[in-house]
């Protein structure tokens, strides 16, 4: 293992895995009747900076802390449902305050802790637009962020802003504590795509809770020898309730490291379920592709997966070239391809709507893309043929999946068209925004994903998402189509292009792939444009505006993968400038 390998220093060690509490698999009505019962047991938070624990957080200390800061809260009297926007860095403190919320009937949001390309103004412009968007009243940020809070909440009705030290220093309320109840909000969770005006999932207690069983009952299985590892940020609801409050609810331990951390050394994460003995992780099909191209064959030969039973996968359409690749990298270390479980779900469901069988290895259709494409049907085809998708399992107990048309007629298995879901762990609304709840949650309950897939043998296969589909001469364009075919030009990385529709001054729609590269000669990018545009062209038979732009240019959303509408609008945003006079001093090479 290589030289940076996770360490403990001599003045503390890490939780117990092995707990001293019966296990209960997330059978509670609320978090602060969870967190009630895992403070009685060994396990709690670990988290670790640099490649050495910093911070151990037993659930006892947490409970207490919490419990504290709460009645510190209190002297602010604010009205009960009140929101508390809280940075979502990986943190000890992100986990006090967001219980001690749950032990006042506050609303705990989570803020990214990411400044992008777009840089200082733009990330101040989006926590204003997120603290306007959530209503809140409270805003939590440690030294790093909080210049970006107070710049943020000018114009903002905030009540109080300021770091964690300076909440500490507020008052201690002698008011008696009065816990969230089941059929209170939990919290609030911006949706990933959230572009404009951000919106925000409201999640009752119940509703979390139906959902944390629901994943540590049947989709993790968990049991008494689990334990987890996560980098996932707390602002995405697979980090905040896969990999924290699932893990809180079901007792166990969970070692953290930064996302930032993580995308600079993906090893370290490798490197602490390896050290740990860790048994459980989640992640999107990128974090585990990151890992596969930057570890080192010396450091697999260290490894030691022999207890990594669930390497749960989702948020994004999963490429069974991705997991393959992975379990070839790693299969010498111990890892099995059965504890890859695929999975689907979404912030408005709290989180899982479905998980692919445990121990056994993940499955694929193989389908033809041209009936895919055109005829929006299913024909399946040799394996390693055609176009591969990854199951995701059936849906957990009590929850619902149905495909329909246009019409919103139901279709039979196999049938191509709008994943729609229904469930005890659904949303109440968006917050403050009626009609656009309304637009996506039908009055019995059902709710229209966004995405296109179909049901083979009553299991989830997501083929897209219906409102990145390109509709060119009547035929569907998969955007993703586009962006392999620009992954494997001569260099250009995994997930350095992003494929979207255009409207044309004509009428019609124009597919656009903007694509990342550094350092190439005129001669080589001409080439690449050239050579991107003609391979779409006979693969697809569309002609495509291909867009040059540097490393880093492409946003992305909360959960790190590439946001298609957020390229779209910084794709006109250039070209109308383009238009009034700049010329493309930033080094980008305009669309042709």
């Amino acid at each position: 293992m290589s030289s940076e390998a996770f360490c403990v220093s001599p003045a503390q060690s890490v939780t117990p895995t092995r707990n001293t509490l019966p296990l209960r698999r997330s059978d509670f009505a609320t978090l602060a009747e969870a967190l009630d019962y895992a403070a009685k047991g060994v396990t709690g938070a670990n988290f670790y900076v640099r490649g050495k624990l910093d911070t151990v957080l037993p659930y006892s200390e947490l409970r207490t802390d919490a419990q504290q800061l709460a009645q510190r809260l209190l002297s602010l009297e604010l009205p009960r449902g009140a929101r508390v926007a809280i940075v979502g860095e990986t943190t000890p403190d992100f986990l006090r305050f967001f219980f001690a919320c749950q032990y006042i009937g506050l609303v705990p949001v989570a803020l990214p802790a990411t400044v992008n390309l777009g840089g200082h103004a733009a990330y101040v412009e989006k926590m204003r637009g997120m603290l306007k968007g959530a209503g809140a009243s409270i805003v939590v940020a440690s030294n790093e962020f909080i210049g970006f809070a107070e710049e943020a909440v000018q114009g903002v009705d905030i009540a109080f802003c300021g770091t964690p030290a300076a909440f500490r220093e507020l008052p201690l309320s002698d008011a008696a504590l009065s816990p969230t109840g089941p059929d209170e909000t939990a919290y609030m969770q911006f949706t990933s795509g959230s572009t404009g005006f951000p919106k925000a999932a409201m999640v009752t207690e119940r509703a979390l809770s139906a959902n944390m069983y629901g994943s540590s009952m049947y989709g993790v299985g968990m049991n008494e020898d689990d334990r987890f590892v996560s980098w996932l940020p707390f602002y995405h609801d697979m980090g905040l309730i896969g990999c924290l409050l699932t893990v809180v609810s079901s007792q166990r331990s969970v070692d953290f490291i930064d996302t930032r951390e993580f995308a600079m050394r993906p090893r370290r994460w490798l490197e602490l379920i390896s050290t740990n003995k860790a048994t459980v992780t989640y992640g999107p099909p990128f974090g585990y592709e990151l890992c596969a191209q930057r570890v080192r064959p010396a450091d697999v030969e260290g490894y030691d997966f022999s207890k990594w039973r669930v390497a749960g996968v989702g948020a994004e359409p999963i490429s069974p070239a991705v997991l393959d690749r992975f379990c070839s990298v790693f299969a010498s270390c111990g890892f099995k391809p059965e504890a890859f479980i695929p999975s689907y779900g979404m912030a408005e469901n709290a989180l899982a709507v479905s998980f692919a069988p445990r121990d056994k290895p993940y499955e694929v259709d193989w389908i033809d893309p041209d009936e895919l494409t055109e005829e929006l049907k299913v024909k399946f085809v040799d394996a390693g043929t055609g176009r591969g998708f990854v199951r995701c399992g059936k849906p957990i107990p009590d929850h619902e999946v149905k495909i329909v048309d246009e019409q919103g007629t139901a279709l039979a298995e196999l049938g191509v068209g709008r994943i729609l879901i229904r469930g005890p762990s659904m949303m109440t609304g968006y917050f403050e925004r009626p009609e656009a709840t309304a637009e996506v949650l039908s009055a019995d309950g059902w709710y229209d994903t966004g995405d296109i897939g179909y049901l083979s043998d009553g299991e989830i296969v997501v083929t897209g998402r219906h409102k990145d589909m390109i509709i060119i001469n009547g035929r569907n364009i998969w955007p993703q189509d586009i962006e392999a075919i620009a992954e494997r030009q001569p260099n250009i990385r995994s997930r350095d292009a992003s494929a979207f529709g255009i409207v044309t001054e004509q009428g019609s729609e124009q597919a656009v792939v903007v694509v990342q590269c550094n350092n190439l000669e005129e001669s080589e990018r001409t080439e690449l444009v050239q050579s991107l545009r003609r391979e779409v062209y006979e693969e697809l038979g569309i002609t495509c505006l291909v867009e040059l732009v540097p490393r880093h240019t492409l946003p992305r959303t909360s959960s790190g993968k590439l946001s298609r509408s957020g390229t779209r609008v910084g794709y006109l945003k250039r070209r109308e400038a383009e238009k009034n006079g700049d010329k493309g001093a930033d080094g980008v090479r305009r669309a042709v």
